[in-house]
């Protein structure tokens, strides 16, 4: 009876171990599994956000995704822009003006206060002014002026009538596509920084930042670059250029026509050359003069030591005695 109770308790005691075995098992396993998850959870993060980086990176460089998604609509509005292109003079063109006169008027100053008076009371303004005296009589001026596009023409017809037009060049070149491709260009690369910063900032190991940051400064340059190329063309569509060349004329003539050199001038010049000649025979003689005195000098100096020499012998020499004559 003993016995078969000891047995029952030794079997009960035995699937007891067995139980708590398996259950100290099973927790350890659980425990490691939950661990390894999340290494594995933290390296595929790592993971996860070195190849997102490295895709921002690529697709940035050749598909972008973001910048793509938001520069599609650019694209169309630059597409519908360019299939709805205004005709020449409607707002919304974008055209470069250059204008190059030559006027002949009475007086270059006088003329040339007129233009900046009429270039400064229709906005523009005078980029370069010179004026240069030709003689005693005359001047010539030359002006580059910046004149809004609304004023232009009206300013242009009033530099026209100061004086006698001798020439006149006129150049509009449209630039209405370039200044589109240039502002859609402006947005994508805005985008494209953007996208960079963002990646920047989900960035955790080094040599990702540093990888980010040389794309980032790339395209900053590249943005800044296309800054500059907008203000350009908004400064050169904005306001056109007219340069204005001012002359005087000659003395007026008695019957309006070129007079052919005749008697008189040819007079004239040879007097003019003969008093060239003079001056230049002066210059010459004032030039040779130190050397004349000089040789004057000297050729004094050695006549008279000449001459006292030859005093000086004639009085050493004794005197030849008279020849005695004969008593008669």
């Amino acid at each position: 009876m003993n016995s078969d109770i000891d047995a029952r308790f030794h079997r009960r005691r035995s699937r007891l171990r067995v139980a708590l075995t398996a259950g100290a098992l099973g927790a350890v396993l659980l425990l490691g599994g939950c661990g390894a998850g999340d290494a594995s959870d933290a390296g595929g993060s790592s993971r996860d956000l070195k190849a997102s980086a490295e895709k921002g990176i690529a697709d940035e460089q050749y598909a972008p995704g973001d910048s793509a998604a938001s520069a599609a609509p650019e694209a169309a509005k630059s597409g519908e822009r360019q299939n709805k292109a205004p005709k020449p003079g409607a707002a919304g063109t974008h055209v470069i003006r250059t204008t190059e006169l030559s006027v002949e008027v009475r007086s270059a100053p006088k003329a040339a206060a007129a233009a900046r008076s009429a270039v400064e009371a229709s906005g523009g303004l005078v980029a370069t002014e010179t004026t240069e005296r030709i003689d005693d009589e005359h001047e010539t001026s030359h002006l580059v002026l910046r004149v809004p596009q609304d004023s232009y023409q009206e300013v242009l017809r009033e530099l026209t009538g100061s004086g006698k037009l001798l020439s006149r060049s006129s150049n509009a070149k449209d630039v209405t596509d370039q200044v589109v491709d240039v502002e859609s260009r402006i947005a994508t690369q805005r985008a494209s920084v953007t996208r960079v910063r963002e990646l920047m900032d989900k960035a955790e190991k080094l040599t990702d930042v540093v990888t980010l940051e040389g794309e980032l400064s790339s395209r900053q340059a590249d943005l800044e670059s296309l800054l500059a190329q907008q203000a350009s063309l908004k400064d050169r569509t904005s306001l056109a250029t007219i340069t204005l060349d001012l002359t005087e004329p000659d003395a007026p003539r008695k019957d309006g026509k070129d007079d052919d050199p005749g008697f008189l001038d040819a007079l004239g010049g040879g007097w003019d050359a003969f008093v060239t000649m003079f001056q230049w025979i002066a210059v010459a003689i004032g030039a040779a003069a130190p050397f004349l005195a000089t040789a004057a000098l000297v050729l004094l100096v050695w006549r008279v030591s000449r001459a006292r020499r030859a005093a000086r012998t004639a009085v050493a020499a004794p005197r030849p005695e008279p020849e005695s004559t004969p008593a008669p």
